[in-house]
């Protein structure tokens, strides 16, 4: 079977798939850095939805998502936002996590996830 990467550098690629599965590396808010929580999960999921496209799939084929929150006092903001993008019954399992730091200060969410092609 082959892998096939997407957004690859020496360091990681942004999506990796392999046989009918799609892995995505976990996403911080690059159009966003340092505005609140659910700005960056909002443009973290636009992020996702870009990514799982190029990957020739969707939201609603996701299957295990992660996410990593810098302040647990931001789950709810986070979920507001997520709710809206998650809904129509495709919602995968999921995961929060604290994390109390990221790859940098300016960013509070992550968000990793796995898809279905």
């Amino acid at each position: 079977m082959t892998i096939k990467r997407i957004g690859t550098n020496d360091r990681m690629s942004q999506v990796c798939v392999h046989g009918n599965t799609v892995y995505l590396a976990g996403q911080v808010a690059l159009k966003a850095p340092g505005t609140s929580a659910s700005e960056q999960t909002k443009a973290i999921l636009d992020q996702i939805d870009d990514l799982l496209a190029q990957a020739g799939t969707d939201k609603s084929k996701a299957l295990s998502a992660t996410i990593w929150l810098c302040d647990m006092d931001d789950f709810a903001a986070v979920n507001e936002v997520w709710d809206a993008w998650a809904k129509g019954g495709n919602a995968p399992c999921r995961a929060a996590v604290h994390s109390p730091k990221l790859a940098a200060p300016q960013f509070t969410v992550e968000i990793g996830l796995i898809a279905a092609l």
